[in-house]
């Protein structure tokens, strides 16, 4: 047991003391409900911004410490997850959705210049069947938004 130099316990000493007596004494139940009381007492005193400064701060972190391998390891979970979890109907919702998102954020050139590109790139294929592979149809596709993206800005 560290003391101070007056003979007595420790700050230090006396909260990690009254931790472990409070685990010995409260279950599972007991924590989720002071965590669920401090998050509403946070989100009281605190404003969307903290949260996108803190949920900035978090992925900063994470992306430092994380390499390539981890985000490719936890998009394949999420994917699986939701494919379990979610029918037909689901990612018909979301296609729709995002449809009317981009058909909302972008005028009738968008649609033309990616058809057009679109056209270009099968017939530059160089595969014989005028088919490009799904590797190369995501690549042209992504430089297409980046283009769209820096004309915007």
């Amino acid at each position: 047991m560290a003391k101070n130099n007056d003979g007595k316990m420790s700050r230090e000493e006396a909260g990690r003391l009254g931790g472990e007596a409070t685990a010995n004494n409260h279950d599972k139940e007991f924590y989720q409900e002071i965590g669920k009381k401090g998050g509403e007492a946070t989100s009281k005193s605190h404003d969307k911004d903290f949260y996108q400064e803190i949920g900035q701060k978090g992925g900063e972190a994470t992306s430092k410490s994380h390499d390539k391998e981890f985000y490719q390891e936890i998009g394949q979970k999420g994917g699986e997850a939701t494919s379990e979890s979610h029918g037909k109907d689901f990612y018909e919702d979301i296609g729709r959705k995002g449809g009317e998102a981009t058909s909302e954020s972008h005028g009738r050139e968008f649609y033309q210049e990616i058809g057009q590109q679109g056209g270009e790139a099968r017939s530059n294929s160089g595969n014989g069947d005028g088919k490009m592979s799904r590797e190369e149809a995501g690549r042209k596709g992504g430089e297409a938004r980046a283009r769209q993206r820096d004309r915007r800005n």
